[in-house]
């Protein structure tokens, strides 16, 4: 993690339940600073979202490009409309059912979000998350938090304390360690400033629930590497792991025999007998089973010198959609 015009500062690791370091987060907050903290998705990189200065430090430490935006999560939905300038019936009725949860709502900006937080853009991401971790430092904030991954830009979000002091644990002053995160991959994201609601990025919220609330909702397709973006998720390579990603076909297992000894396999069956390959990690065969396990595998892979990572074909469903984009743009790099 060599970076020439970093200046490395001591951070602290604290345990969430612990009063003092929920007091101490808060003081930092208060000051501008970073603290990592956890949300029911991953681990959030939380900044004042009202501070053009304190959000320009979350920029920096993940080394992230400017023109990718931030969500800005909020303890209720009487505090995300103080942070857009419109609040219609829609995000109402997706609030009432979804927040607090891995949703969020894009909406027009309002003028107290500093641009620097929409990368330049009209519109805001608003999310009110279910962690009482999260929801606790909000509420004691009194201020919106702009909160992207914990990790460093493009690299494996992380989903325990661990994952992100092993990217980020001299570039921020505090890790607020909540345990395993309970979703695993990042909010869906639905825009409302259209006609039709739009999915920007996929999650575990899936468009047939969103479909269930509005009656209408589409699909963005494909990724964009250029223009104003309304959400994070949409730059073609993301959530990448360090090692050579291949998302195999359904002949996936021919492939295992020319696996060098520093491959890994994902997959949600167990190793068939004549294989020798010892790094090969069986997740739930369930979506949220798997999405619960998928960043703290990858991660795992990268901590003990993966190489190549070979991931089995994943089932079609709705349930699978927001993995297999995850997936996808992790691969986009290999």
């Amino acid at each position: 993690m060599s970076d020439p015009g970093h200046n490395p500062i001591d951070t602290k690791i604290a345990t969430a339940d612990d009063p003092g370091a929920l007091d101490q987060a808060v003081e930092l907050l208060g000051q501008g600073q970073l603290v990592a903290i956890p949300t029911e998705t991953v681990y959030g990189l939380a900044s004042n979202a009202l501070s053009p200065e304190a959000v320009a430090r979350v920029f920096k430490a993940k080394g992230r490009p400017a023109n990718n935006p931030l969500i800005v999560h909020v303890e209720s939905a009487e505090m995300a409309r103080r942070c857009v300038a419109a609040w219609p019936s829609a995000a109402d009725r997706l609030a009432e059912v979804f927040w607090p949860g891995p949703l969020s709502i894009v909406l027009p900006k309002a003028d107290s979000v500093p641009d620097i937080v929409t990368a330049g853009g009209e519109t805001v991401a608003v999310r009110c998350p279910a962690h009482p971790v999260m929801l606790e430092v909000l509420n004691r904030c009194g201020f919106p938090l702009a909160a992207p991954s914990a990790n460093l830009s493009n690299q494996v979000s992380p989903t325990r304390a661990g994952h992100v002091a092993e990217q980020l644990a001299d570039r921020i002053p505090m890790i607020l360690d909540g345990g395993p995160c309970d979703v695993g991959i990042e909010s869906t994201v639905v825009d409302l400033t259209g006609e039709i609601a739009t999915v920007l990025r996929p999650g575990m919220v899936s468009p047939e629930q969103i479909r269930d609330v509005l009656g209408e909702v589409r699909t963005a397709s494909g990724s964009r590497s250029s223009g104003t973006l309304k959400s994070p998720g949409q730059l073609p390579l993301h959530y990448s792991p360090k090692a050579r990603v291949i998302l195999a076909g359904e002949d996936w297992k021919k492939s295992l025999g020319q696996a060098g000894p520093k491959a890994y396999v994902i997959s949600t069956e167990p190793p068939p007998a004549d294989c020798d390959l010892e790094n090969w990690h069986q997740l739930p065969a369930s979506p949220d089973g798997y999405a619960r396990s998928l960043y703290d595998t990858l991660n795992q892979c990268d901590q003990t010198g993966a190489e190549l990572i070979l991931i089995q074909s994943l089932p079609t469903g709705a349930g699978w959609d927001a993995i297999r984009d995850r997936l996808t743009r992790a691969a986009s790099g290999s």
